[in-house]
């Protein structure tokens, strides 16, 4: 049994590591595009834009719908980020629990 839950832990957590660059990497674009540092008309900017939006708007969507408007402040990265956490956290001590 060992030997399944732990690379399927280790897998599980690179992968939630993986994400959580993935949406530091969305956030910080969206700044940089907000504050018109980086021109969304370069094609190379639009794709990596792109990609991010689509792979993290489809897990930010709910998040955002469940907070309450506040103005031009979305915090939905840091709510999802502190999610990920906990559910890493979660598998860390099931995993633990199991192999002991």
């Amino acid at each position: 049994m060992n030997v399944i839950i732990v690379p399927l832990y280790n897998v599980l957590s690179v992968a939630i590591d993986l994400y959580q660059w993935v949406v530091i990497a969305a956030a910080a674009l969206s700044w940089l595009i907000a504050f018109n540092v980086v021109n969304t008309r370069n094609r190379f900017v639009y794709t990596v834009m792109d990609t991010l939006y689509r792979l993290t708007e489809p897990v930010l969507r709910p998040i955002r719908r469940a907070l309450p408007n506040m103005g031009g402040i979305d915090i939905s990265p840091i709510i999802l980020f502190l999610i990920l956490l906990f559910i890493q956290s979660i598998l860390r001590e099931l995993v633990r629990s199991l192999v002991y």
